[in-house]
């Protein structure tokens, strides 16, 4: 038997998320890429493997977006048939075609972009959903329907829980007012967002950290435990191909 990763609550939404979450990307994109290496995409049977022993090492935190290329059908495809055992992040605002990325907060292409995401993965609740923002946060809050239209989805019960995946400080306060989740860059080299992670737990807000290995430029089993040593955080999402990789990254943040 591995280590069993632990989980911890993720804010008031009343769902329990594992410390170290999978992030999507990598079984879906492989071009315009911020990662200093390129990689290949694994075929179906890859992903169905990593995806399935994910879950069996006790990930139950998965995130993907629309932006992510094939991502959100590949868990589709792969894992529908064990849907009640990880809760299931995605995101809307940005989506990649033809190589470029295209931006829409309005409330027709959120609509959109949540029906189309769950199309693709194969349910009919989404549990997190989270603006995908590429900058300029608190135009994206204030100058569109954004916020409204997710909260009018949670309202009807096709999402559980809503949030910002943003890049700004002042995003991320504003957000508090409206947001169940946010979602962060946060480690050793990047403080920025560690009060507002303070006041997002004192409002009972979940905090997420992406990008907790400063893109893969920080040794992964330190990065994790710093992350995870801070209190308000849920859980940290890590990318990745290699299971192998996975199961090192837990029994680094092991006690």
């Amino acid at each position: 038997m591995g280590t069993a990763v632990k989980a911890r609550t993720l804010g008031k939404t009343g769902l329990s998320v594992s410390e170290l979450g999978f992030g999507a990307f990598k079984i879906g994109r492989n071009h315009g890429i911020k990662y200093s290496k390129p990689y290949d995409l694994p075929d179906d049977y890859s992903v169905s493997r990593l995806l399935d022993g994910l879950l069996d090492l006790g990930i139950t935190f998965f995130d993907t977006a629309p932006a992510y290329g094939l991502s959100e059908e590949r868990i589709g495809r792969a894992i529908w048939h064990r849907r009640e055992e990880f809760v299931l992040s995605t995101k809307v605002g940005e989506t990649f075609e033809n190589g470029r990325s295209t931006y829409d907060f309005s409330r027709e292409a959120i609509v959109g972009s949540v029906q189309r995401s769950m199309n693709r993965l194969r349910t009919d609740t989404l549990d997190l959903v989270f603006l995908h923002s590429p900058g300029g946060d608190l135009r994206i809050l204030n100058d569109t329907d954004a916020v409204q239209t997710l909260v009018d989805l949670r309202r009807g019960g096709l999402i559980r829980a809503i949030g910002l995946s943003g890049k700004t400080v002042e995003g991320a306060r504003q957000s508090l007012e409206w947001a169940d989740v946010l979602m962060v860059e946060y480690h050793s080299e990047d403080l920025s967002h560690a009060e507002v992670m303070g006041e997002a737990a004192a409002a009972d807000v979940g905090v997420i950290v992406k990008k907790g290995l400063a893109s893969g430029k920080l040794p992964a089993a330190t990065a994790l435990r710093f992350v995870l040593g801070n209190s308000h955080v849920a859980s940290v999402v890590v990318g990745g191909l290699n299971l192998e990789h996975f199961r090192e990254n837990i029994a680094a943040i092991a006690d």
